[in-house]
Formats: C-alpha cells, sequence, structure tokens
C-alpha cells in the first residue's frame, strides 16, 4: 500500500501531523497505519490519533481509528475534529466504511461516536484470544459504524 500525503489535514483550528507510518504486518495480523499528533493550528501537540487502513476482524473490535486528547484539551471536540480528517484519509484509500471503538464505560468516546453520526452495531463482547482482553483485561467494546 502506498501512503498518502498528509498536509492537507487540518480544519483551521486544528491539523493532524504526521508522526510516522507502519506497514502491513501479516504475522500479528496489523494493517498499514497512520500515527499523527492532534495539534492546534499554531502547531501545540493536543492529543494523538491514528488510522489503520483495511478491513479484517481484529479492526471490527480494535478500530480503524484511535484518538486521546490530553486532558487539559478534552472538552472542545478536537478528538471529533481530527476524525472528519481521518475520514477523508479513508476514504483517499477507497474505504467506503470504518469503525471506531470504545470501552462502554467511556462517555466521552460514546459522544464523539454520536456526534459523527457513528451507528451503534452493538455492544461486543472481545474473544478469548484478543490482544486486548489478555494484555489490557478488557472484556467488552462499543462498536459504532461509519459509512464514507
Amino acid at each position: 500500500m502506498d501512503f498518502f500525503d498528509t498536509l492537507s489535514l487540518e480544519d483551521g483550528e486544528i491539523k493532524l501531523v504526521l508522526d510516522r507510518t507502519a506497514d502491513a504486518d501479516p504475522v500479528k495480523g496489523w494493517v498499514p497505519a497512520y500515527y499523527f499528533g492532534i495539534c492546534s493550528a499554531s502547531g501545540v501537540r493536543m492529543g494523538e490519533c491514528d488510522l489503520r487502513v483495511g478491513q479484517n476482524e481484529g479492526l471490527y473490535y480494535g478500530g480503524h481509528i484511535g484518538y486521546t486528547v490530553y486532558e487539559e484539551y478534552r472538552g472542545h471536540r478536537y478528538a471529533a475534529r481530527a476524525c472528519r480528517l481521518l475520514f477523508s484519509l479513508a476514504k483517499k484509500h477507497g474505504m467506503d466504511h470504518l469503525f471506531i471503538t470504545c470501552n462502554p464505560d467511556n462517555t466521552a468516546s460514546k459522544r464523539t461516536c454520536e456526534r459523527l453520526g457513528g451507528e451503534l452495531v452493538e455492544i461486543a463482547e472481545l474473544p478469548e484470544d484478543n490482544d486486548m482482553r489478555l494484555r489490557d483485561g478488557e472484556t467488552e467494546k462499543c462498536i459504532y459504524r461509519f459509512d464514507l
């Protein structure tokens, strides 16, 4: 897979600054990914996000997009703004839908997914062999689908 230029991922209030890309790792079941800093227009780093490109079972549970906004910058909808920018990058890769997942007790992420127009597909129990279950002890994920 070719990675695209990401310099245009900005909306006037935030910009996504590419930290790195990662090639697929078929042995681990990982797809290619972009990793970004979520920055203010002036360049202050306020969080991080990533886009995983492709489709596989792991992405259903882990999501195509991950994000975190640093505590001092929360409450300004920066995660939603970053996701919208990542939606445009996913479309460039020919993706017609993607999933964002979160823990059932993560009210802020659930609100972000709802504001973005995501459809709650299910609250799924993670498979016994899922990395998030084995590594982090997580058992369930809210799975939101976004049609692009």
